[in-house]
C-alpha cells in the first residue's frame, strides 16, 4: 500500500483575498479601515445593550440596602479609645 505524497501549503503565501478563510482573516488585519459591521448589526448590538443596561439598574434598584460603614455612634471592636 502506497501512500500520497503530502502538498505543501500556499495558504502562508497567498496576497489576494481569496474566498477563503484565512485570507479574508489576514486581508482584515491589513485594512482595518475597509472593515465595517452591517448597520444592522451595529444597531442590533446598541438595542441589546440599551436592554441590558435596564435589566442591569433594575436589578441594582430592588436589591436590598446593605451598610458599608455602619454609623460611627455603634459599638466597633476596632476602636480602642
Amino acid at each position: 500500500m502506497t501512500r500520497k505524497k503530502k502538498t505543501r501549503s500556499i495558504a502562508d503565501k497567498v496576497t489576494i483575498r481569496t474566498g477563503r478563510r484565512k485570507d479574508y482573516k489576514k486581508w482584515r488585519h491589513d485594512n482595518p479601515d475597509q472593515v465595517t459591521s452591517s448597520r444592522r448589526f451595529v444597531a442590533k448590538k446598541q438595542q441589546q445593550r440599551k436592554l441590558q443596561a435596564v435589566r442591569k439598574l433594575a436589578r441594582q434598584q430592588s436589591g436590598q440596602d446593605i451598610k458599608i460603614h455602619p454609623d460611627k455612634d455603634t459599638d466597633n471592636p476596632g476602636d480602642r479609645s
